[in-house]
């Protein structure tokens, strides 16, 4: 079982001295001033959400949804905080309600920070590239990565380049990098494992938390510190595998929430979902009477707005429910669903995923830019691997375009490391940066 106060440990990752208080900022409270004021975060403002490089400056960026979703977390941390405190009379200890909000906040703040540019598209082409690359350089036979090395890049993902920018890349090189709170890094994590683990390890359990994978190889050890320092539960003796902390399920409902009712309103903006429909599918949530929809004199554009306002606090009252609900099996490892998989609005949800998938994901104008982003992220992976690996004429010249931080002629590092170090650089890019720096590859622009 869990334990409340050591999951809310004020224990930073790599740091061994106390915490200076100043103006009685918290620490989860620093960690998120810490967030904001970082350059891969400020980076957000120009990567997809859903739609690239858009004009529309309505439309929201990664930057704004990331900050959306820390606002929904903050209330769900807080509702739940509320009780938590009440129910284990934890004013005793030092503990608020506020340090709960806090938490979630700065790890939904965090949530899409490893994304690469061009959104979920730009993961699947790194893992596309990198298989075609490794399957072109490996026909011999001899092997370049182990094979848990290998399975980081097979099954590249975001959530783990997000750990290692929190905890080594960004305000190098001190051990725990940002050196965030063991239980914002914790609460971030939402797929608490490594990438490399058979089939027999997981015996059949297909909880949430298994979909995906959390951090890499290089990084496993400073996950194991924040879970031993959070006293997360250990899934496997022999493997990286624990279950969530528990604040992890209101980063993920927060994100679920926002995405869900949001892609409707910015797929009406966008002229997508027409109005009638955009209303009927935000209102089966909001559950107000038409007549109070139609009232107040307000244009459509603010109409959604309200809907939208009201079905995501709807959200949050009942995704908090149903954590208290469950909170006692969430300790205790035994509970791994989503918490909007249990909502009473879970089957409108999905049609809500329907609607967008159709009317917005699969629109050849979205299409087109996920299409780009393959396009662009492969040269640029094959271009800097070949150049960082391989001793070549041309290698040579686009070596030198990488920045110092990503350049180490001198360095011993392994194929692993040296990989992982274009990635870095490629996952780091915005979308209109990695576009310039392919055109200039090609030959389309001459800088």
């Amino acid at each position: 079982m869990m334990d409340w106060k050591k999951l809310l440990t004020p224990k930073r990752l790599g740091k061994t001295d106390a915490e200076n208080l100043q103006f009685d900022r918290t620490p989860f409270q620093r960690d998120y001033d810490r967030l904001v004021f970082s350059s891969p975060f400020r980076r957000l403002k120009d990567k997809t959400q859903v739609f690239s490089l858009s004009t529309n400056d309505y439309i929201r960026t990664r930057l704004i949804h990331s900050l959306e979703v820390s606002c929904v977390g903050r209330s769900l941390g807080r509702i739940v905080g509320e009780a938590i405190v009440k129910k284990y009379d934890f004013n005793q200890d030092g503990l608020r309600a506020s340090d709960f909000g806090d938490i979630v906040s700065a790890a939904c703040l965090a949530h899409d920070i490893g994304n690469p540019p061009f959104g979920h598209s730009g993961e699947d082409a790194i893992r596309t590239v990198f298989e075609s690359w490794y399957n072109t350089v490996n026909h011999l036979g001899e092997e370049l990565l182990s094979k848990s090395q290998k399975a980081d890049f097979d099954s590249f993902e975001g959530n783990a380049q997000g750990f290692r920018i929190l905890t080594k890349l960004e305000m190098p090189p001190r051990k725990g990098g940002m050196q965030l709170t063991c239980p914002t890094l914790a609460a971030f994590t939402k797929y608490p494992r490594e990438s490399s683990l058979p089939k027999s390890i997981f015996n059949g359990y297909s909880g949430k938390s298994v979909k995906k994978y959390g951090f890499f190889q290089a990084e496993k050890d400073l996950f194991a510190e924040v879970a031993e320092t959070v006293g997360l539960i250990r899934c496997h003796d022999n493997a990286a595998w624990w279950c969530r902390h528990p604040l992890a399920f209101l980063v993920e409902a927060a994100d679920d929430i926002c995405y869900s009712i949001v892609d409707v309103e910015d797929g009406h903006r966008m002229g997508y979902i027409p109005f009638d429909k955009t209303k009927e599918l935000l209102n089966v949530v909001a559950n107000i009477a038409n007549k109070d929809i139609q009232g107040h004199g307000e244009s459509n554009t603010e109409i959604v707005k309200r809907l939208r306002a009201l079905a995501i606090n709807k959200l949050i009252n009942e995704a908090s429910d149903i954590f208290l609900k469950h909170e006692e099996d969430i300790l205790s490892g035994e509970f791994d669903k989503d918490l909007l998989s249990l909502s009473t609005y879970v089957n409108h949800l999905e049609e809500i995923g329907k609607e967008t998938r159709a009317a917005v994901f699969q629109h050849s104008d979205v299409v087109s830019i996920q299409i780009a982003g393959y396009e662009v992220l492969g040269k640029l992976f094959a271009e800097f691997v070949n150049a960082v690996l391989h001793n070549s004429k041309k290698g040579n010249l686009v070596y030198h375009m990488l920045p110092k931080e990503y350049n180490n002629p001198n360095s011993d590092e392994d194929t692993y490391n040296k990989i992982l170090r274009v990635t870095d650089y490629i996952s780091g890019m915005t979308d209109s940066y990695a576009t310039s720096l392919f055109q200039q590859f090609s030959g389309i622009s001459l800088g």
